[in-house]
């Protein structure tokens, strides 16, 4: 199986990899060396002209789409995200922007700063979770960041939902000021979602839902079997969990966004 990645260069900019794994039970191989640049940032001026950070991948008959968070550093805040779209051929190594401009922007809905999105076939169409900026505080990276929800027919045009999806954990964990990179799957009778935690250090979470719009946070039932390697011993974060020959499994970022490594973890049932 193929898992793509970002990496950053000398400037900081993040740019789309992949490498291919084979998967079985709990035993995994790296099959390839990384590959890449498969999308890079943007000409200048761009939405994306400083990172591209693919979430999602969806196939759509030949095609795979790519979700991605196209940053924008700015100067009186850190930065300005919104969300891009990426095309490829199955058989193609690279992706092409099918836009040069977000899919999902800045609206009433999302006034600040939105990115991280994973995208869930739906039965009349697309539903999109990603992460959106209530508020940026004196500090900066004072924030108050949550997960909200769009729904699209085709994949490509898309309608930001009201309302706030998985909201801060508020007076039970005051110190927690984000909550976001929502994965979704569903199954076992209802919808199950993972996301990012933000305090002084990253954690992970974890919600369920009946009907995939209503949900309740269980951050309690995540938690890992063995203790952190050194590459992960201040974070395990940013997951994205999938299915794979009816086994569950969770990619992960370990220290510093990831900058010693991401890591792969099996669900034990």
């Amino acid at each position: 199986m193929r898992v793509y990645f970002s990496t950053r260069d000398v400037e900081g900019r993040s740019h789309l990899a992949s490498i291919d794994i084979a998967l079985d039970g709990s035993r995994f191989e790296i099959l390839s060396a990384p590959s890449g640049p498969l999308l890079s940032p943007g000409p200048r001026g761009s939405f994306d002209a400083d990172g591209v950070t693919v979430t999602s991948l969806i196939r759509r008959k030949d095609k795979i789409l790519a979700y991605y968070l196209g940053w924008t550093v700015g100067k009186s805040v850190p930065f300005t995200n919104t969300i891009g779209l990426a095309i490829a051929d199955q058989d193609a190594p690279a992706f092409s922007r099918r836009f040069n401009i977000p899919v999902v922007g800045r609206s009433e809905a999302n006034p600040l700063t939105l990115g991280y999105p994973w995208v869930t076939e739906i039965d009349d169409g697309y539903r999109m979770w990603f992460g959106s900026h209530l508020s940026w505080g004196e500090g900066w990276m004072d924030m108050i960041h949550v997960v909200k929800s769009a729904i699209s027919r085709d994949g490509e045009v898309w309608e930001s939902e009201s309302g706030i999806v998985i909201p801060l954990a508020g007076a039970a964990e005051p110190q927690e000021f984000a909550v976001s990179r929502p994965v979704v799957l569903r199954g076992g009778g209802g919808w199950s979602m993972w996301y990012a935690r933000r305090f002084a250090q990253y954690k992970l979470g974890y919600a369920w839902s009946s009907d995939g719009r209503n949900w309740i946070r269980r951050d309690h039932l995540v938690s890992f079997t063995r203790s952190p390697e050194e590459w992960e011993s201040d974070a395990r974060t940013y997951p994205c969990v999938f299915e794979h020959r009816g086994r569950i499994y969770m990619l992960y970022n370990g220290n510093g966004y990831g900058r010693e490594g991401f890591g792969i973890a099996l669900l034990n049932e």
